[in-house]
């Protein structure tokens, strides 16, 4: 069972060995619509004993090759035709979004074509990065510094960008050389299951991509197989920190991508209007649901009240309604469990500062997981709202006396994913994004260009994706120490 437009040749099985195979539970994982709270699709879940094959297979393809000795520049090669076939299924992939978390259609195909663009860029490097370099030595006549594939990957991607970063982290370990474990999120892995299939029709060798969708117990059985050589895991701080105490037990190897609670300072040259529309607007995006999301807003003491107002107008003229609906502008919260969240902090905001508009269901929807857009004000920046990730369509207005005190602000956070000042002077942008403590840091609003790095400060995350930079995490730097120079480099 599989959404309307969307064709999954195997969505009872998992993908093992190069092989189509039985799940050992025997169990099936339900895919939910948002929208109308009914099940669209099945896909067969992995257990323990599943895990474990899984990884038994990447390690076979990756301690007995051929993979990890192929050429660089073939490595590439493949990842080129495998871009090529995903491109050409990019329909499926966004209804499969729109069916799976309730993305509007006119982001699915953006969210598509970014995944597409950093496959493209990650191929590329099998050419571009530099495998080997010759050095001349102080102790020796010759050094030869080789990166070489980190292992067994387990690749383990979150369900608001399922596409996007479980694709990106598929490239980064087959170009590197690495064999990899894909564990998509339980409520998005109809992506992982077409990433599969290109990939078992590009050829490559078995065991080098395998596929084990499950839940919590499972996926933690996966992180803690000595035979995972590295972990790379994007979603929430807590998980991240479950990964990192298991992976640091055996020093294995990790990326954690994590959460965020970024801050959009306000400057007094930049006008009311525009900062309401840009913060009002960028809020509603996949229903807030969005790691980097602009979710504190520091603005002016002087100006607070007439940009909560501002604010106000702007959320109170979007139009709440179905995905697929013309003209909406704020589709649902992903699942019923995230729409509980999203409540929680909500009812603890009330106790802590002023509601301005939203904080309800909207009441001429009667099924789905809908929020209104919400925007609390004269938000104290120790409260639980300004300080944990809610992950929806909630903004904190939080007052500062001047800039000094809202770059302060915006540093107080155990997070630094990103960050954003709204001002018209460049140069004012950039001295303020050198002083707060983030990944990423843009001038008005929240931006990201994925052929840069992306990852955070504090517990926003280690390590980053998106560049060469993020290929560095999935390879190992050996040093060879020669009395002549080699020719074949």
């Amino acid at each position: 069972m599989t959404p309307e437009g969307v064709t999954i040749r195997h969505p009872d099985k998992l993908y093992i060995g190069g092989e189509w195979v039985e799940a050992k539970t025997g169990k099936m994982l339900e895919i939910v619509n948002p929208n109308s709270e009914e099940v669209v699709a099945r896909v067969a879940e992995a257990g323990k004993d599943d895990m474990d094959r899984a990884v038994a297979a990447a390690r076979k393809a990756f301690d007995e090759g051929p993979w990890p000795t192929t050429p660089p520049a073939e490595r590439g090669r493949m990842l080129r035709e495998l871009a090529e076939r995903l491109k050409a299924r990019s329909g499926e992939l966004a209804k499969a979004w729109t069916a799976q978390i309730g993305g509007l259609p006119g982001m699915a195909g953006g969210v598509v074509m970014n995944g597409n663009m950093t496959l493209d860029a990650i191929a590329e490097l099998g050419d571009s990065f530099k495998w080997t370099e010759q050095r001349k030595g102080q102790m020796v006549d010759s050094i030869v510094i080789a990166r070489e594939p980190v292992g067994v990957v387990a690749a383990i991607a979150p369900w608001n960008a399922p596409y996007m970063i479980m694709v990106s982290k598929v490239a980064y370990a087959l170009v590197s050389g690495s064999t990899v474990v894909m564990k998509p999120s339980p409520e998005t892995p109809l992506e992982a299951y077409i990433i599969a299939e290109e990939a078992e029709a590009v050829g490559f060798p078995a065991g080098v991509v395998n596929l084990v969708p499950s839940d919590r117990e499972a996926a933690d059985h996966l992180v803690n197989n000595p035979g995972i050589d590295k972990v790379s895991f994007t979603g929430s701080t807590v998980a991240g920190k479950r990964i990192a105490e298991v992976c640091g037990s055996r020093i294995g190897r990790y990326t954690l991508e994590l959460g965020g609670k970024s801050a959009a300072i306000i400057r007094d040259d930049f006008s009311t209007e525009a900062a309401a529309n840009l913060l009002g607007n960028t809020i509603t995006m996949l229903s807030g649901q969005i790691c980097a999301m602009l979710s504190r807003a520091i603005v002016p003491r002087h100006r607070h009240d007439e940009i909560a107002e501002a604010i106000k107008g702007v959320m109170e003229g979007v139009k709440i309604g179905y995905s697929e609906d013309a003209g909406t502008q704020l589709g649902p919260l992903a699942m019923k469990r995230q729409l509980e969240r999203v409540e929680m902090y909500v009812d603890e905001g009330r106790k802590s500062a002023d509601l301005v508009t939203g904080g309800n269901r909207p009441a001429h929807l009667n099924k789905g997981y809908f929020m209104e857009p919400t925007l609390f004000a004269n938000v104290d920046n120790r409260s639980r709202i300004a300080q944990e990730e809610i992950f929806g369509p909630v903004l904190c207005l939080i007052p500062a006396e001047d800039e000094e005190d809202a770059i302060r602000i915006a540093n107080e956070s155990n997070y630094g994913l990103h960050g954003s000042v709204l001002t018209n002077d460049p140069e004012a942008a950039y001295k303020i994004g050198r002083r707060i403590r983030t990944g990423v840091f843009a001038q008005n609003g929240l931006k990201m260009d994925w052929g840069t790095p992306f990852g955070g400060f504090k517990q926003s995350g280690v390590g980053r994706e998106g560049g060469e930079e993020g290929l560095w995490p999935y390879v190992e730097t050996k040093t060879v120490l020669l009395d002549g120079a080699p020719s074949a480099l």
